[in-house]
């Protein structure tokens, strides 16, 4: 496996073996341990010194199902911190199988000057001049690029908000039928990537380049015993199939925890529209699919495709937080209207989460009124256009509070909050609040060790041993992203013998013993890098905080609030911090 660093200042690329201290790395702690050793923390994000890095997850490229995952690393221009974005599609299998640990992104180019690097086959790797397609939208990019240089390419792209450097903007990767629908989202990287002066990866799929494993036998029988778990079990081998992720619709709004209009109340009056279940049966009677395969080596085809009334495409996968984002939280209960926004968001290159709470904020203040869908499409049309309205949109929900000086805006370092109450779940307040990348929901999921509907024993709406499950599902996440494994596989862990596997193949792939306490402490380093970076980039603990309206606002239906206290925050990574 190599290194290809492209500096985008000087034009060029170079080859570099991995060194010693990154070989038994990848995913997030390979971005975040490599943007901590090589960007200064002081840096501008969208300035020359930040580094954009895509590394595919430890066991992506091998047998083992569902590791088709990308991590993106760069300092964050919208929390100042460090961040790791994390997208699926077939970039990740693409980039392991040319033999690339990671593609490290450096420098700024000239003024006017926008590329695209073309990854191939044998170390062959070139910045072409893109100045013609700076503007041009992901479908219609991928499209053109794919006429280019054949379908046979894994894109990686940024649409206009990208270009316009907006801080919500995204970064789109092609799925299995070569549309740029999965999203490397949240911290606007899409912006740093437009920054740099690059519109685009074209990478390769055909790489036949074998990962290296040290005891093939081992990998395989413990590969096998995790993909035959995954199978079986109801969650991950029946209703992700059936339903995708839009099955947490129902119980989440059932629980309270579903932010409704800009978080004012924890259930939506419209749910039965917007439901999983829903969506589904919509999917079929129109002859869309409800389970498609997106990602590499997946087995779990917890994608959908959803199409108009006459079945013609709109946009896939339709998942649970954009469903929110773009229901619930800004009040629209119109699905197709949902679909037309997600699929916006991804031709545009805009996270649709910090794009919906954008939306929310903006309604709340009095811009709309919640449930105007049509006003919610015009916005996100003008943040392409970058309008005054539009870039403030793009922004994200901070600019938009600031512009309307509007007090209610539920994020953490800058980021939007996800689609679960901290009110009506106290351990999504802990993870949102402490983890270096801002309010971020796969930081550290607990809503399945707080909501009985999810075999959940802890109390969701009292702080009592929530900050020991958010501490101990970060660093358990921060592995699993380091390994390359999809959230939704993560059923192949649940049980004693499944982590064993893990372990085993741990073990297997690097010729070195691995068990528990390796796990953790690679959990506990990411972590420790990142908050790291976050102190000298000048957070603080403050910083670790969750905005008072969720202090001082009682949710219905449970009429709570936020009760795990500042001193319990701070308590969650004491003995990784320098300053504790």
């Amino acid at each position: 496996m190599q290194f290809l660093r492209v500096n985008m200042s000087t034009e060029s690329v170079q080859w570099e073996n991995v060194a010693e201290e990154y070989a038994i790395l990848g995913g997030r702690a390979l971005t975040s341990i490599m943007i901590n050793n090589e960007v200064p923390a002081t840096a501008a994000p969208l300035g020359e010194e930040n580094k954009l890095i895509f590394a595919p997850g430890y066991f992506t490229g091998t047998s083992l199902i569902n590791t088709g995952r990308l991590s993106v690393g760069a300092k964050s221009p919208l929390t100042g911190g460090i961040k790791e974005s994390n997208v699926g599609g077939t970039v990740a299998y693409s980039l392991a199988r040319l033999g690339i640990k990671a593609v490290i992104i450096e420098g700024k180019a000239a003024a006017g000057k926008y590329f695209c690097l073309n990854i191939e086959a044998e170390n062959r790797a070139t910045l072409i001049s893109a100045d013609a397609l700076k503007g041009m939208r992901t479908y219609a990019l991928t499209k053109k690029l794919q006429e280019q240089y054949g379908d046979r390419k894994s894109i990686t792209c940024i649409g206009p908000a990208g270009d316009l450097q907006l801080l919500s903007a995204s970064i789109q990767s092609t799925d299995l039928d070569g549309r740029p629908c999965r999203a490397a989202g949240r911290g606007g990287l899409g912006a740093v990537m437009g920054a740099k002066g690059l519109k685009a990866l074209i990478v390769d799929r055909q790489g036949k380049t074998p990962i290296e494993i040290a005891d093939q036998d081992r990998f395989q029988k413990a590969s096998s015993a995790y993909a035959k778990a995954v199978r079986a079990d109801e969650f991950s081998g029946q209703i992700l199939p059936e339903f995708g992720t839009a099955v947490l619709v129902e119980p989440i709004n059932a629980a309270g925890a579903f932010p409704t209009k800009n978080a004012r109340s924890g259930q939506f009056a419209g749910i039965d529209k917007i439901s999983g279940e829903t969506m589904a049966r919509v999917i079929r009677e129109r002859g869309g699919k409800t389970q498609h395969k997106g990602c590499s080596q997946c087995i779990i085809d917890c994608s959908n495709e959803f199409v108009t009334e006459k079945g013609d495409y709109v946009t896939s996968s339709l998942e649970y937080e954009t469903i929110w984002a773009m229901g619930g939280m800004i009040g629209n209960d119109n699905l197709d209207a949902i679909a037309r926004l997600d699929f916006l968001c991804d031709d545009i290159g805009l996270d649709t989460m910090n794009t919906g709470v954008a939306l929310a904020v903006a309604f709340d203040a009095g811009y709309a009124s919640f449930g105007d869908a049509d006003a919610a499409i015009r916005l996100v049309e003008e943040a392409a256009a970058g309008t005054e309205m539009g870039r403030i949109i793009g922004n994200g929900p901070g600019a938009v509070g600031k512009h309307f000086h509007h007090d209610r805006i539920p994020t953490v370092k800058g980021q939007g909050m996800a689609a679960y109450d901290p009110r009506a779940i106290q351990g999504m307040a802990v993870t949102y609040a402490t983890t270096p990348m801002g309010a971020d929901h796969t930081a550290g999921w607990v809503v399945d060790k707080n909501l009985e509907a999810f075999g959940g024993t802890v109390n969701a709406l009292e702080a009592a041993g929530q900050v020991e499950i958010s501490r101990n599902t970060q660093i358990h996440m921060a592995a699993v992203d380091t390994a390359g494994i999809c959230d939704f596989a993560q059923s192949g862990l649940a049980t004693a013998e499944g982590i064993e596997n893990v372990f085993t193949m741990m073990s297997a792939k690097s010729g070195q013993a691995f068990g528990q306490n390796d796990w953790t402490e690679l959990g506990q380093r990411v972590i420790k890098a990142e908050l790291a970076f976050n102190k000298m980039a000048g957070l603080t603990r403050e910083d670790d905080r969750l905005p008072p309206m969720f202090y001082n606002e009682p949710l219905p239906p449970h009429n709570v609030v936020v009760k795990v206290s500042a001193a319990e925050m701070d308590s969650t990574f004491n003995f990784l911090r320098n300053d504790s």
